[in-house]
């Protein structure tokens, strides 16, 4: 990268804690889809493709960015048709839902039936569903990046490589393999978590999609109604754990209730087990139960 083009980019005179880095979905949606050249750089990384096997790149659900979500929008994945074969879905997860293999091949199936009425099963595209997850995803196989496809589970022959998910744990950079360096991908996690613009542009040096990319994120920071959705989107994140604190609680208070009932009917059905047991015993000794009571009570009272 040339020092003149270097002087371009706003981001490099940046200092202090970055507001909303990727980690935020909208961040995420809107600075990828603001920088092309950033885009080509993240689907090269993450599928390990040299930059000249991608001639094209089509966004496939562009957002009105800035704008407030409809319900449709809700979820922030970016959809791209590459080379005019190949469609990747990419999507930026931080909570732990446990369902990511359910939703992921949900995902990953509505993109790979794509065939109009009457065309060849044959012509069927290529397909990936890319995660990208602030978590384990599982947790007695932790890895820094996962790829799946459907093969034969006796000797692992490919049944086909059109289907494919890819996951990208953001919490396992430890993990990565020489491959995973080689194409650059721990380098673009580091950046989607870097929380101060010296960080950003510490690793933005690496190359210049990732520049691209710091210099996208930069300016969305600095535009006020990027900034209100991505504050709109942590404030539901929040609302949302707020509820399902709520429901964890109410949970935890009905187990409760229900084990102190549970108690309470054993100590009545051994009490009632204990009275009628000494109700046989008095009648076994010519003694009336109801009439004992009785003169008991009054007793009892005259005392």
């Amino acid at each position: 990268m040339s020092k003149e083009k270097a002087t371009q980019y706003q981001y490099l005179s940046a200092t202090g804690p970055v507001e909303f880095n990727f980690t935020n979905d909208y961040m995420f949606r809107a600075a990828l889809q603001q920088s092309k050249e950033a885009l080509h750089g993240l689907v090269c990384s993450v599928l390990s493709l040299n930059p000249e096997d991608v001639s094209k790149i089509k966004l496939l659900n562009p957002i009105r960015i800035g704008e407030a979500l409809s319900d449709k929008e809700l979820r922030m994945d970016i959809l791209v048709l590459m080379n005019d074969n190949t469609t990747i879905d990419l999507e930026m997860q931080v909570k732990n839902y446990n369902d990511w293999p359910e939703r992921s091949l949900s995902y990953l199936c509505r993109e790979f039936d794509d065939l109009e009425h009457g065309e060849n099963y044959s012509d069927v595209g290529y397909a990936y569903q890319v995660g990208f997850l602030d978590f384990t995803l599982f947790e007695d196989h932790p890895e820094f990046v996962g790829r799946y496809q459907m093969r034969n589970v006796k000797d692992n022959y490919t049944y086909t490589d059109k289907f494919n998910i890819v996951v990208v744990e953001l919490n396992h950079t430890d993990l990565a393999t020489v491959d995973d360096i080689n194409s650059g991908i721990d380098n673009w996690v580091r950046l989607f978590k870097a929380k101060t613009w010296e960080d950003v542009i510490m690793i933005a040096k690496a190359d210049t999609e990732l520049e691209s990319a710091a210099e996208s994120m930069y300016l969305s920071n600095s535009d006020w109604l990027i900034r209100k959705q991505c504050r709109e989107r942590e404030d539901y994140r929040k609302y949302e754990e707020g509820l399902k604190r709520r429901i964890k609680e109410s949970d935890e208070k009905v187990s409760q209730l229900t084990s102190e009932n549970s108690q309470l009917t054993s100590e009545v059905s051994n009490l009632t087990s204990e009275n009628s047991l000494l109700r046989v015993l008095l009648k076994e000794h010519g003694i009336d139960p109801d009439e004992a009571i009785s003169n008991a009570t009054e007793e009892s009272g005259a005392q």
